[in-house]
């Protein structure tokens, strides 16, 4: 094993985990990296994203997304997410080009307000499904911007696309895509870890650079780069466990239904919308309530635990002030942040303990009535 070998950085146990979950993804290549956070930075360098570069993304997202933009050099800029979905909104979007931009009769767009030029798009596929990437796609082209996707709550989540004509997996569509597989996530290793998944030989031989102090070869240096690298003992557990990954999907999607089934006639609670071209592989389900706080609290008293991902977007964040967002600026991102609660969700998670979910829930709106309303009971 990896012990009696000594090869406790890269080798063969990292040489297979890349190759499975390149195959697991559709695309020609994966690159291990040490986190979810490496892999996506690493990525956006590897398209040639740098200093004087803005990148859209969203604002309803873990911090890293925008930590991995600013720390290449970009300037995040934010659209808004689909209300449905909680992903990015392509007619945002488009927006964003059509009224913040503005376009050189060289082909680039250059951001209005700052006068950056206007490189990448990262969507973000979140709770484990994926944004309506066909339209994403669309609108990034014609303004001649690449696309890297955040998949890294998205292991094995699928997206029809019309332009190919098949589904797809998250992590096939964009120029280059990131994962994180930190403990929790649906593909977790035993500790910090990532991958870059992309078709592209120039990307991946980029990134095996950048990993790894710019060394092709021992001592010898072609670029400056970082210690990024994934670890071959978090690679052999991550190998057996992709081997179980399609069944626990499903054990998450069929847990989904369930609770879509049991909740859906509380009229003051919304479940999660997961459209026709998407197949979710529920890293959390999310559902919306204007009495987040106090039901929250309520379930809590009740021993069961709910998380909130996330209660203040991006743009909000002090660590942004220099932005020079306002609030209101992404009413949709807002309103989530102020509604959304986190159920348990969890492969192993059985019909009993999701039904002590509900009848929880329940004994809160007859608790609550005059602001949850009339609560009809379904069975389940």
């Amino acid at each position: 094993g990896i012990l009696h070998s000594g090869r406790f950085v890269a080798g063969p146990a990292v040489d297979e985990f890349e190759s499975k979950f390149a195959r697991f993804c559709g695309t020609g290549f994966c690159v291990g990296t040490g986190s979810g956070t490496d892999a996506l930075r690493f990525a956006l360098m590897a398209i040639g994203v740098g200093s004087g570069d803005l990148v859209v993304t969203v604002p309803n997202t873990f911090i890293a997304t925008s930590e991995a933009i600013t720390q290449v050099g970009g300037w995040p800029a934010f659209v808004d997410i689909d209300p449905r979905t909680f992903t990015m909104c392509p007619d945002r979007l488009k927006e964003f080009f059509e009224h913040e931009c503005i376009h050189s009769s060289n082909g680039e767009v250059h951001h209005r307000r700052t006068g950056l030029r206007v490189s990448a798009v990262v969507p973000v596929h979140l709770y484990g499904q994926t944004a309506d990437m066909d339209a994403i796609l669309e609108v990034a082209r014609e303004y001649g911007c690449a696309v890297v996707e955040d998949a890294c709550q998205a292991h094995g989540a699928e997206y029809y696309s019309r332009m190919t004509g098949r589904w797809m997996r998250a992590g096939e569509m964009g120029a280059a895509a990131a994962f994180s597989f930190y403990p929790g996530k649906n593909l977790g290793a035993f500790g910090e870890a990532g991958a870059v998944t992309t078709s592209n030989e120039e990307v991946a031989m980029r990134v095996r650079l950048l990993r790894d102090h710019g060394q092709k070869q021992k001592y010898v240096h072609l670029v400056e780069g970082y210690n990024g690298r994934l670890d071959a003992i978090q690679a052999a557990i991550l190998t057996v466990k992709l081997g179980h990954l399609a069944k626990r999907n499903e054990q998450r999607r069929c847990a989904a239904e369930r609770y879509s089934r049991f909740l859906s006639e509380i009229t003051w609670l919304k479940p999660p919308v997961e459209p026709k071209w998407t197949r979710s592989v529920y890293h959390l389900y999310v559902v919306r309530t204007p009495n987040r706080e106090n039901l929250r609290q309520y379930l809590l008293e009740g021993g069961i635990h709910t998380g909130l991902h996330y209660p203040i977007p991006l743009h909000r964040q002090p660590a942004y002030r220099w932005l020079g967002y306002q609030e209101g600026a992404f009413p949709e991102s807002e309103k989530a942040a102020e509604r959304i609660l986190s159920l348990p969700m969890f492969p192993e998670i059985t019909a009993g303990d999701q039904e002590r979910v509900v009848a929880r829930m329940m004994d809160f709106a007859e608790q609550n009535s005059t602001i949850t309303g009339p609560v009809r009971v379904v069975s389940g």
